[in-house]
């Protein structure tokens, strides 16, 4: 029997700041991108019929999250090359609203990122 693995890989922040000496600001904001992949992994699921056909894919979706953590906007800028999954895609988006709210200390009253996602047959 095959092992299931799902990732929901390291939050890329689109911020531009993010290279900036590790600050306070710098580790609370690690925490959180941790909270968010975790709550992510905790949801994603590997849809029965794409797993019974052994379909593996690979997709990242832009998403953009309000001061309390709810997601405003999402798209998905690369496909998964499945139907299956590209839908499961917009369910899990559904799943994970709202994500845990940034750091207060966060500049922006929205936050920008790229979630890179992948289903794989191991």
């Amino acid at each position: 029997m095959n092992k299931v693995s799902m990732k929901a890989a390291a939050v890329v922040i689109a911020m531009g700041f993010m290279a900036a000496p590790m600050t306070t600001w710098a580790a609370d904001m690690a925490s959180w991108q941790r909270s968010v992949v975790g709550v992510i992994a905790k949801k994603q699921v590997y849809p029965r019929a794409a797993m019974s056909q052994e379909i593996e894919g690979r997709a990242k979706v832009k998403m953009t999250i309000d001061r309390a953590g709810k997601i405003t906007n999402y798209e998905m800028v690369e496909s998964t090359g499945s139907d299956l999954l590209d839908a499961e895609v917009v369910k899990l988006m559904e799943r994970i609203n709202p994500l845990p709210a940034p750091p207060a200390d966060a500049s922006d009253s929205n936050l920008t990122f790229v979630l890179p996602l992948a289903w794989v047959l191991e």
